[in-house]
């Protein structure tokens, strides 16, 4: 049993691996004059390789100027102009390939009346149609949904949060580590969305793996050595780390791209999803445990340095691997 969990955990490291850097599409509608509308649309890429995504914008739009391509590092970025004739409102826009990937398109509409529209396509929901009059508990869901799905997607911050389940003990303790981990990548968050601070991602990616390694080797040395500071206090060194992995959802956050009119709302919604999916996991977490010991009389406890070994293993692979992509 403890062979086959090390052995899943790390065929998820792997896939992790290959997949967590694709970040969705941003694309954004904005009306500069009666039916005169401005688009950019962020593509995703997979190095310097472009995603097969283009916007299908309704029958009644036509281009005033030819459209332009460039790669910006992290994405390529199509910007064109349109006019649509009638305007947008009660049109439908799509993204045509979106089906084929795994990745989701954030849209953005603003009209020249100021009212702002956002919604997420996915590959099931590929199109949407522009409402006459949206509402800001549109841009709310959406990044609210986006949180809670780049928390269960981000296999490296779900890692991290096992091993602070795996090294503490008490459930009071357990309260606390949670909230200090939360309270410290919120601040760190929060900075980065702002521009109050900034951090260049491939060196926060690469250490956020070295945090996941560090607290993962306090399981075992806690049981052979006896509790140590990180043990003693983990609370400390989940708020400690927090901050780097703040500085991680804030550059996640940033590719996404933000509606410039409603950046609180978005880092507020983005955060609280973020945290919705934390306590999901953990939860999980703890009703697998519980069910484990019950139904197959497993002691949970007994699987703790199989499973702490697992992730440091996985985390060692990532630190490597990104240590090796920043020369």
């Amino acid at each position: 049993m403890t062979r086959l969990l090390v052995l899943l955990l790390a065929l998820v490291g792997w896939s992790a691996a290959e997949a967590h850097e694709l970040r969705p599409g941003f694309l954004e509608i904005r009306e500069e004059a009666p039916e005169s509308y401005a688009v950019r649309f962020k593509v995703p890429a997979s190095g310097d390789l472009r995603l097969a995504l283009y916007v299908r914008l309704p029958e009644n739009c036509v281009e005033r100027r030819p459209a332009t391509s460039a790669y910006s590092g992290s994405g390529y970025i199509d910007s064109l102009a349109v006019t649509c004739h009638g305007g947008l409102a009660t049109r439908e826009i799509a993204i045509d390939g979106l089906a084929a990937t795994y990745t989701d398109v954030v849209v953005r509409v603003e009209l020249a009346s100021g009212a702002v529209q956002s919604a997420r396509l996915t590959p099931d929901r590929a199109s949407f149609t522009v409402a006459a009059a949206p509402s800001w508990a549109d841009t709310a869901r959406t990044y609210f949904l986006l949180g809670v799905e780049h928390i269960l997607l981000g296999i490296d911050h779900l890692l991290f949060v096992l091993a602070l389940l795996l090294l503490v003990r008490s459930p009071w303790m357990l309260v606390k580590t949670v909230t200090a981990f939360t309270a410290a990548h919120s601040i760190t968050l929060a900075l980065s969305v702002f521009g109050w601070a900034a951090a260049p991602q491939p060196p926060v990616e690469a250490v956020i793996a070295l945090s996941i390694a560090f607290a993962a080797a306090e399981v075992p040395r806690a049981r052979r050595q006896g509790p140590g500071l990180a043990a003693r206090l983990p609370w400390l060194m989940a708020f400690g780390f927090g901050l780097l992995h703040g500085f991680g959802f804030g550059g996640a956050l940033q590719e996404i791209g933000l509606p410039q009119s409603d950046v609180p709302l978005a880092f507020l919604a983005f955060n609280l999803g973020i945290e919705a999916g934390q306590l999901a996991f953990v939860a999980a977490v703890l009703a697998l445990g519980a069910a484990l010991k019950r139904l197959l009389e497993l002691r949970p406890a007994r699987l703790r340095e199989p499973i702490a070994y697992g992730i440091g293993g996985i985390a060692a692979f990532w630190f490597i691997e990104r240590l090796v992509a920043l020369a």
